[in-house]
């Protein structure tokens, strides 16, 4: 599948180019407004770690947001996009592309990985991204409040949310069985997540199996490796790769029997049993936002990096039913959402 998402081009001038085989005599019979050169519409480069047909959950909010500022795409707005397809190993290829072709600001909603990319390769282009990570702790601004550089965005926390997870997960798990934590090795946000973790499992005495995987077939051998160590539930936590692989981690949670809690809602609409995260709608609809007004003008540094003030807790019925599960009636009221 090609990384590319494109537009048809517009003439330098704004029209279709036809205008300019009618000579000076012809254009100076237009109206003076006719002849001004219009604006140069703007580009956004995208680039994000997902398959074209996996993003609407990102892209609908995004627009939204665009569209509060002013900014249509197709309109007065084009949007190149790179997909990484859940490769890692492809961000830095795919935001070296959109750099070289100088677009006006470069949107990262993909994590981490495609934001360090995107920095290490420019200090001129507006960089506004989403992290599920602390965004100080990763390297990608000195400060929340006065970023200081040409980055801004959305600073994730998912490394904080890992208590309230756990204490979901118990309601399904025996008291005497263990904890897992899913991780991506590749997510330079793994090792302060697996610390995090772990000192969240302490804190109420369980123990914590931490199985990696970054690819499908170490997803195959992560699940057989937790039914092996008797698992009772397992995190899946913020990553572009378990996101892109949500339909196949669901149903090898199904064959092994293992409940599972998630931080985004796309993955129980995928057949996850619960999710406790963000509001992502609201997020990325706030990256949208951001990007709208880097351009308009603002200097990402006068944007301080924001974090998510919603959050949402869903639980699939479903889902339960398959895992031998019974939902308690007191969670189904304390959900934002039941899928049935």
């Amino acid at each position: 599948m090609s990384n590319r998402l494109t537009y048809p081009e517009f003439g330098r001038d704004g029209c279709d180019g036809a205008s300019s085989s009618r000579g000076w005599a012809g254009a100076a019979a237009l109206p003076v407004a006719a002849q001004a050169q219009q604006p140069a519409i703007p580009i956004v480069g995208c680039l994000m770690n997902l398959s074209q047909g996996e993003a609407d959950y990102i892209l609908v909010p995004f627009r939204e947001g665009l569209a509060d500022t002013g900014y249509v795409e197709g309109r007065n707005v084009r949007i190149e996009y790179r997909w990484g397809e859940g490769r890692n190993e492809q961000m830095g290829v795919l935001a070296a592309d959109l750099v070289s072709r100088h677009v006006a600001v470069l949107v990262v909603p993909g994590g981490a990985t495609g934001a360090l990319a995107a920095k290490r390769l420019t200090t001129t282009i507006p960089i506004v991204f989403l992290t599920g990570g602390d965004a100080v702790e990763l390297g990608l601004v000195a400060s929340l409040s006065k970023p200081e550089s040409n980055l801004t965005g959305v600073s994730g926390v998912s490394n904080t949310l890992v208590t309230k997870q756990l204490g979901l997960l118990g309601e399904f798990v025996p008291k005497s069985a263990p904890f897992a934590l899913l991780t991506n090795p590749l997510s330079p946000n793994a090792k302060t997540l697996v610390a995090n973790t772990q000192a969240a499992a302490k804190s109420i005495s369980r123990d914590l199996q931490v199985v990696n995987a970054s690819n499908a077939n170490e997803l195959d051998s992560a699940f057989a490796q937790l039914a092996d160590h008797h698992v009772g539930g397992l995190i899946v936590p913020q990553n572009s790769f378990f996101i892109q692989q949500r339909d196949r981690i669901a149903t090898l949670a199904v064959r092994y029997r293992i409940p599972t809690i998630y931080d985004a809602r796309v993955s129980v609409v995928a057949g996850g049993l619960m999710s406790y995260g963000i509001n992502y709608s609201d997020t990325f609809r706030q990256l949208g936002v951001y990007t709208g007004k880097v351009l308009h003008g603002t200097k990402p540094s006068d944007l301080p990096v924001s974090q998510p003030s919603k959050f949402e807790f869903v639980i699939n019925v479903k889902a339960a039913k398959a895992l031998g599960l019974e939902v308690p009636t007191t969670m189904q009221l304390l959900a934002d959402e039941v899928i049935e």
